[in-house]
This record gives C-alpha cells, structure tokens and sequence, in this order.
C-alpha cells in the first residue's frame, strides 16, 4: 500500500490503459478520481475498485473543454482535499496519411492528447505547489520517439508530450513536484486487438521479448513514478514496449 492517503486523478479512465492504471493506484492505497467522457463506463470502472475495497469517484469530463477541467480538479479537492497525482492519459486516434488528413482530424488528436495535457497540469499545479509535493505522469507513445507513417499527428501530439514533460519537470522541481513520462510500445487494448493476424505477426517480428505488453505493464510503471521511491526522478520519459525502440 505505497500510495496510502493520496489521492490520484486518472483522466481517459474508463478503458484500457487508464482504467488498468486507476485500479493498480487504488490497489497500492490511492482514492483514485476516474475522469472521461462515458459515463457508464467510468461508474462502472469506479463500482470495480471499491468491490475491492478500494475508494474511486467517477467523474465525467471532456479534457478539450477547460471548465471542464478545472470542475474536474474541484470536485476532487472538494471530495478529498488534496490532488498527489495526476495521470494524463486520455488519448484518440484519427490515423491518416499527411497528403489527406483534414485540419479536423490534425486539430481533434493534437487537442485531446497534447493541449489536455497543458490544461490538466495546469489545474492541478496550483494544489500541488501549495502542498510542495506532487506526481504527474503522462503518457506518451514509442511513436513519440520514432515517428509512424500514417500517424503524424499522434506522434506529434506524443512527441509533444514528452519535450512538455521536461519542460515543466524544470519549472516544478524546486518545489517537490516531479513530472514524467511513460512511453508504452504495442499494448494489447482494443486497439491493437483490431490489427489483422498478418499486422499483428509484422508487429510482433519486431519487438525482442515476442509479446504485445499488457495494460499491467504500463500501469506499474506509472505507479512507481507516482510513489516516493521515484522521488529523486524527474523529467524523464520510460520507455515500456519489450524493447521495440531500443
């Protein structure tokens, strides 16, 4: 129970990634905030960790609209009075060649996965740095860091994320705050899950330990950089993809 008496937002919680973060927050004693834009799914993500015994609000909340934001970082206060971590993950896809992606599909993927991120830590900030503690983590991509034909704009967005992260990791650092990133390669998700056998055969060629990594994987890194063993770890983007990138 490493995160006990912290409290953690996760936002893009309802599925995937970010509800498997969520639950292993709360496994390790954090009263997790859910946020998306389902409600359904978040109250039913929610209603999974306190079966558990574990504390979880639900809290619907569109990252691109920034009231919604910042009602996102109130009721959390409001209902534990104090933000530790902040899990920026919600994330989409609008995948397209450069020659015909639309400036909607450029715009909608660089304001959900990169401009959320600006606003999100943003909200949570001011919290944090009256507390002098805090954990942001954001999650970023392999794409990121090496580029996708196809996925201009996510990689953009991800490689965003991650000069983001260092930035800000410069300007919080002197008050206890550490911002990082995690880079998850291929991550058996419902994504990934609607790749052809052929895709999924090319992909799995490529990556050393010879399996997509699991929604676990990445959620445990997360939560070491949320917990004080990574105290003395900032700025810097860990790389979780079986060793795709290295």
């Amino acid at each position: 129970m490493r995160l006990v008496n912290k409290t953690a937002i996760v936002t893009g919680a309802s599925r995937g990634i970010g509800r498997t973060v969520a639950k292993v927050l709360a496994e390790q004693g954090a009263s997790v905030v859910l946020a998306g834009r389902t409600r359904a799914a978040l109250e039913e993500a929610a209603e999974e960790i306190r079966t558990r015994g574990g504390q979880a609000t639900a809290v619907v909340c569109d990252v691109t609209v920034e009231g919604d934001v910042e009602q996102l970082v109130k009721a959390t206060l409001e209902g534990y009075g104090r933000v530790d971590i902040l899990v920026n993950n919600a994330g989409i896809t609008r995948d397209g060649l450069v020659m015909r992606m639309s400036e909607e599909d450029w715009d909608a993927v660089l304001d959900t996965n990169l401009k959320s991120v600006y606003r999100c830590t943003r909200a949570v900030l001011r919290p944090m740095l009256k507390q002098r503690a805090g954990r942001i983590v954001n999650i970023a991509s392999v794409v990121g860091l090496t580029g996708n034909a196809g996925q201009a704009n996510y990689a953009a967005a991800k490689a965003g994320i991650v000069a983001f992260t260092k930035s800000v990791a410069r300007e919080v650092a002197s008050r206890g705050i550490t911002v990082n990133a995690v880079a998850p390669g291929y991550i058996d998700t419902d994504m990934t899950r609607a790749l052809s056998p052929e895709q999924r055969e090319r992909i799995l060629s490529g990556i050393p330990m010879g399996r997509m990594g699991s929604t676990e994987d990445v959620a445990y890194a997360v939560a070491f950089l949320a917990g004080e063993e990574a105290g003395y770890i900032t700025g810097q983007t860990l790389v979780v993809d079986g060793g795709l990138v290295m």
